[in-house]
């Protein structure tokens, strides 16, 4: 999408508000605001939780094919000296562990990477599915189309930074709105604290930028405060109330003034939501040494919070680094992959606490700017593009994996070079599944994937209603 498109939108939108002016003006309102009521979905609350792989997974060692052909070609291209990254075979000691899909594909067999036992168990459970390469997409593209150049493609394919922008804001690097963003905007009305529409565990992120809606941050202590109004400053208890006044005052300049109220509702909402955050205490402990499993516990803590705050619809994010596997990619990856496959199980076990108490009501899913190339450069993996992800979480139809997927090996009709993967399903398609879970209508979807009408399906229909 073009930028102009999008600032083309909410001109033609903020034209459209003001020039309701004159006679006819309040029925004019009235009729958008009974429009836009007709648009919210069903009470209740729903939670998505983004988890970002930063780096770009190597998904060739994350969801392997296994059936003999198959394995054959990814033995080949992953055995290059000095240092081979093919995982050893089912069976083998350390070997991948089979996953079986309810809907078995023709001649094809699957597993995991040897370190994610845990995910494999809550796969077989019903609560995991396995989405085989998403990539970012303009419009449907075949091998023989990429080669003749005759078919769009999204800009800067290969590069972190634009690719990162692109799965979280549908553009490369210096997008301002974000998907997950966009979703808080139209449904942000649902909470009756709309500052904790959109919240990040993980630092600022584009996924969560909305036009009306911010991203507030939060951190393993739970809401992020403004230093220095509680406690001592300089050494000092009796600092504090006057620094308070300071910045919350009343004052007499405008913009001022306005700052002023700006700073006092974001104290009142730190108060707010740290008053009726569940307490760690409460909580399963996370795994040890996983920082995904902590920013996931701060998650939880505040969606535990949803009915004391008055929250009907939250998007989160959160991150996993390391995944950009140059070199000593068996080691490195080994160990990022038991962190998610721990992390995933540990979230479904703080939905599932009756201080949380939200199965049903909440999805993970992941995300990575790319994949990698199948073929090795001796001792790691190159920059790919389409790439497997996981959706978990009570409301997911899991045990179930939702695309055919890729044929594996060098020069094949989903190898754009090196073996990185042609992706069959967009970003597009992927978070429209998600985002119609969430409770957006098909033009509301529309509006913030454009592309989403140049594929057939537009819903995946890995979640349930």
């Amino acid at each position: 999408m073009k930028r102009i498109d999008a600032s083309r939108r909410h001109f033609l939108r903020t034209a459209a508000a003001t020039s309701l002016v004159g006679p006819g003006a309040g029925f004019a309102l009235n009729l958008a605001t009974m429009a836009a009521a007709q648009a919210q979905p069903a009470p209740g609350y729903r939670a998505l939780i983004c988890v970002f792989l930063n780096g770009g997974n190597d998904q060739g060692n994350m969801v392997l094919a296994t059936d003999p052909g198959s394995w054959a070609e990814y033995r080949k291209a992953r055995i290059t000296a000095p240092s081979p990254i093919a995982l050893p075979e089912v069976g083998a000691a350390g070997g991948v562990l089979p996953i079986v899909p309810n809907t078995a594909q023709a001649g094809r067999a699957f597993a995991v990477h040897p370190s994610m036992g845990g995910l494999v168990n809550e796969f077989n459970a019903g609560r995991v599915a396995v989405i085989p390469n998403v990539g970012t997409l303009v419009e449907p593209i075949t091998k023989a189309q990429w080669d003749a150049r005759n078919r769009r493609t999204p800009a800067q394919l290969f590069s972190h930074n634009d690719q990162a922008s692109t799965w979280q804001a549908m553009r490369p690097e210096g997008a301002r709105i974000g998907w997950g963003g966009r979703m808080g905007d139209l449904l942000a009305s649902m909470n009756t604290y709309t500052n904790f529409t959109a919240i990040s565990a993980s630092g600022n992120a584009v996924f969560l930028s909305g036009e009306t809606v911010l991203q507030y941050q939060a951190s393993s202590a739970g809401a992020v405060s403004i230093g220095g109004l509680t406690g001592s400053l300089f050494g000092s208890t009796a600092a504090t109330n006057p620094l308070r006044s300071i910045v919350t005052g009343d004052r007499g300049n405008l913009f001022e003034n306005e700052h002023a109220k700006v700073v006092k509702r974001a104290i009142d909402a730190q108060v707010a939501l740290t008053t009726n955050m569940v307490p760690t205490a409460s909580l399963p402990a996370p795994p040890a040494n996983n920082s995904l499993a902590n920013q996931l516990l701060t998650v939880a803590r505040i969606i535990g919070a949803r009915g004391a705050l008055g929250i009907q619809r939250q998007v989160f994010y959160v991150t996993l680094g390391g995944f950009d596997t140059h070199d000593n990619q068996t080691a490195n990856h080994a160990v990022l992959m038991q962190r998610l496959s721990e992390a995933i199980v540990y979230f479904n076990a703080l939905m599932a606490d009756p201080d949380v108490n939200a199965v049903n009501e909440t999805t993970l899913f992941t995300a990575s700017e790319f994949g990698r190339t199948l073929t090795s450069n001796g001792d790691g993996t190159d920059h790919g593009w389409g790439a497997h992800h996981f959706v978990a979480g009570g409301a997911v139809r899991g045990k179930e994996m939702y695309g055919a997927f890729p044929t594996i090996g060098v020069n094949t009709v989903d190898d754009v070079g090196q073996g990185r993967l042609l992706p069959k399903l967009s970003v597009d398609q992927y978070a429209g599944t998600l985002a119609k879970w969430f409770g957006l209508s098909d033009p509301q979807i529309a509006t913030i994937f454009p592309n989403i009408v140049n594929f057939a399906s537009r819903d995946l229909g890995f979640m349930n209603p």
